[in-house]
């Protein structure tokens, strides 16, 4: 049975917006589906093949989910961290298994396992004895940060153990390496054959040092806002890349920075939350309860420094893709529209808002291919959020930047515009997501109160009416001949 939402909360994402309530109750249903999404990735190695599941790696998975609860309850309920809400304090071990990036290496260990997923062939096998290896280092690091001793062995990908919000140890040999790790009194000893042992030492609330050359530190920066937790800018996590999906199909790879790019990062981070808070409090309120972690992905070819490339996944509630922003304001630009496409995939699973068949296709000036009626649902409502923030940064903001935030205003509202009447006028909405697809159209036509300049307006439409004409050029040519 599908979680009740609220009139008022649904009117409230309807919006754009969302309140403390409302953002809560999404996050305690993605953290409840993640919770659940773990267990099945349990049960379902329990009952896989032997052929595909090794007796011994059935043996060893209930081995860590046992040492993870023991790490659940034994930790101190003091630690408030990224991943809380309400206030409620969230233990280390519990906030691994939240922290976005467990969603995608569990989805990976539930395709691998699943009856119907293919010939049992040695590249599936090796990913999935990957994928289910993984889980022992999360499960150590659940272990340590709880203060309960441990001494495990663990495996290094391609040279690379990488221990979840630590950091990474850079094996002596290539491929798949066998790592026996000593974890107590807050510090990780990491033994290979024919290395040093590394000694690795916890930070207090992120992360931990070495002074060992083949230790990599997980890397965060300071919380948006002062007394926020520190923000991971993960680019050690073996499942943060992106593999498919129609919304990803233009995205770069994932990149490992360097000192030069921290600082980038670090620079255009510092003033986001006062960029945010231009454009409206609510949408700081909204990066600050759902905003869980930072993957940074390579700059696109041909970018010239204006332009990047962002995404979310559905599978990773709370994790931002994203190229180095240029600045404050573009990287909250980003967090604004890649936000709303989170509140919408959340809401999704808590509410049916349509019925529409996958093949239908529609019009979407912000794409030059045809959108299903859900991808044309999500660009509207990420589009919507970004036309609100830049008009109510061109109402409030600094005189020398209203100019440039009108134009966006402008562009972003007549792009919904064209499409409100699709989305509208679809038999297939649910009564709720009437209601939803109402509330959009309010909130767009609410914003005629306060319109953009005239000459913005105009090269606004101007900018709608040639990418109409280039779509319905495209189209046509696509189109295959008559007989």
């Amino acid at each position: 049975m599908l979680p009740q939402v609220p009139d008022r909360a649904l009117a409230e994402l309807g919006r754009t917006e969302g309140g403390t309530d409302t953002l809560a109750l999404l996050v305690r249903d993605q953290d409840t589906r993640r919770l659940l999404l773990l267990r099945a990735v349990l049960d379902a190695a329990d009952a896989a093949d032997p052929a595909v599941c090794s007796a011994g790696q059935k043996a060893r998975l209930r081995d860590d989910w046992a040492l993870l609860a023991e790490a659940d309850r034994a930790a101190p309920a003091g630690r408030r961290g990224a991943e809380a809400t309400e206030g409620d304090a969230v233990s280390p071990a519990r906030a691994l298994l939240l922290q976005p990036l467990t969603g995608p290496w569990a989805v990976s260990c539930l395709r691998g396992l699943a009856p119907g997923a293919g010939p049992a062939d040695d590249e599936r096998i090796r990913e999935l004895r990957r994928a289910l290896a993984h889980f022992g280092a999360l499960v150590t690091v659940a272990a340590a940060r709880a203060g309960i001793p441990v001494t495990t062995r663990l495996t290094a990908r391609d040279g690379v153990l990488s221990l979840p919000s630590l950091g990474a140890l850079h094996t002596a040999g290539s491929g798949d390496v066998s790592v026996e790790v000593d974890a107590r009194d807050g510090r990780l000893t990491l033994r290979q054959t024919d290395a040093p042992d590394v000694v690795v030492f916890l930070e207090s609330r992120f992360g931990a040092w070495s002074g060992a050359p083949a230790w990599t530190p997980a890397h965060a920066l300071p919380g948006l806002t002062s007394g926020a937790a520190p923000m991971p800018l993960d680019d050690l996590d073996p499942y943060r890349a992106v593999c498919g999906g129609p919304r990803h199909h233009t995205l770069s790879g994932p990149a490992t920075l360097d000192d030069v790019e921290r600082k980038r990062w670090l620079q255009a981070w510092s003033g986001t939350a006062a960029a945010l808070r231009s454009g409206g409090g609510h949408r700081l309120t909204e990066a600050l309860a759902l905003l869980r972690c930072l993957v940074p992905l390579e700059m696109p070819p041909g970018a010239d420094g204006r332009g990047g490339c962002s995404a979310t996944r559905r599978e990773a509630f709370g994790a931002l893709l994203s190229s180095t922003p240029p600045s404050p304001v573009a990287f909250a630009g980003t967090l604004v529209h890649e936000l709303q496409h989170a509140k919408l995939a959340a809401l999704s699973d808590m509410v049916t808002l349509h019925q529409s068949a996958a093949d239908a296709r529609y019009f979407a000036p912000w794409r030059p291919d045809p959108r299903p009626y859900d991808g044309l649902l999500q660009g509207a409502y990420a589009h919507l959020g970004l036309a609100d923030f830049f008009q109510r940064r061109a109402l409030t903001g600094e005189p020398a930047h209203r100019e440039s935030a009108w134009a966006q205003h402008a562009r972003y509202r007549a792009q919904v515009g064209a499409v409100l009447p699709a989305l509208v006028g679809s038999p297939h909405l649910t009564v709720r997501g009437r209601q939803f697809v109402d509330e959009m159209v309010a909130a767009h036509e609410r914003m005629a109160a306060h319109p953009a300049p005239r000459g913005h307006t105009a090269r606004a439409q101007a900018y709608l009416k040639s990418s109409r004409t280039l779509w319905t050029q495209r189209q046509s040519t696509s189109l295959p001949p008559n007989g």
